[in-house]
């Protein structure tokens, strides 16, 4: 068999890396080869360069960008994203070549999430869409995923969830950002045919447990 990769995108606060760790625990006891990854991969140098230099991470530098991050180019921020995972796929196409389960914390999917809802005219957030799909996958050659779970989390819980957490970049604490971005991942979700799964249920927070077991069944058969 060849590797895949199972990609874990979501909305503020819906619990991508925890959700991610516990997939990759689950394949794990099934006896299958399997590693996680998470990007911007914060402790390589593109990575350091995103945190610090362009979303301006408290425990890594101020912003360079003097308008703030949320209002760079889409264009210009998604070419730093993209240099990121550019950068750190060798690594992880040795992973897949070995066969290995390989699920990603964020991935070009956030880009077009992120970059995009920055773009309210319909039809140029489509080309957006169109222009960073080119560039990863045909000209930079990135590997597609085989499976993208979105965790959906309605910007009116996240927004609380965001309260209790500590070392916000400006991306993360801009109000106006987080809701256009919603809207983005829903539309790309139907664009992209992505398994959507709602983490809010009847006007509560399902469990962590109750999320994973759901991913699970989604992707358990790959």
């Amino acid at each position: 068999m060849a590797g895949k990769i199972i990609v874990i995108e979501g909305t503020d606060c819906s619990g991508k890396e925890t959700q991610s760790s516990l997939l990759e625990k689950r394949f794990i006891a099934d006896g299958k080869k399997c590693i996680k990854f998470s990007f911007p991969m914060y402790d390589t140098p593109t990575g350091k360069i995103i945190g610090g230099a362009y979303l301006g991470k408290p425990e890594i530098s101020p912003s360079y960008f003097e308008e703030g991050p949320v209002n760079v180019d889409s264009y210009v921020a998604s070419l730093y994203y993209a240099a990121d995972r550019k950068y750190n796929m060798d690594k992880i196409n040795k992973y897949i070549a070995d066969d290995y389960y390989v699920i990603l914390d964020r991935y070009t999917t956030s880009s077009l999430a992120h970059q995009g809802s920055k773009i309210l005219d319909k039809d140029e957030r489509f080309n957006m869409y169109q222009w960073i799909d080119k560039l990863e996958y045909w000209l930079l050659k990135l590997p597609k995923p085989d499976r993208t779970i979105f965790l959906h989390v309605p910007f009116e819980y996240s927004y609380i969830l965001s309260k209790n957490r500590t070392n916000l970049d400006e991306v993360e604490k801009s109000e106006e950002h987080l809701k256009n971005a919603e809207k983005a991942y829903i539309e790309l979700s139907e664009l992209y045919n992505w398994d959507k799964v709602e983490c809010v249920k009847d006007g509560s927070l399902r469990s962590i447990e109750d999320i994973n077991d759901e991913i699970y069944e989604i992707v358990k058969d790959i």
